[in-house]
């Protein structure tokens, strides 16, 4: 039984390792940049008021 425990210990860490390396390589760069990109457009606060 305590094989068993070692193996679903394994198994969920490995599984936790590999989420968190998929975070780090790909979807923090994606959220990075769509940041950058939003931070980089113009705002356009008065658009509303001069349409009126």
């Amino acid at each position: 039984m305590s094989v068993f425990g070692i193996v679903l210990f394994l198994l969920l860490g490995g599984m936790a390792f590999w989420m968190l390396l998929f975070l780090m390589a790909f979807i923090l760069p994606y959220w990075i940049t769509l940041g950058v990109f939003d931070m980089m457009q113009p705002k356009r606060i008065y658009e509303d008021s001069e349409e009126e």
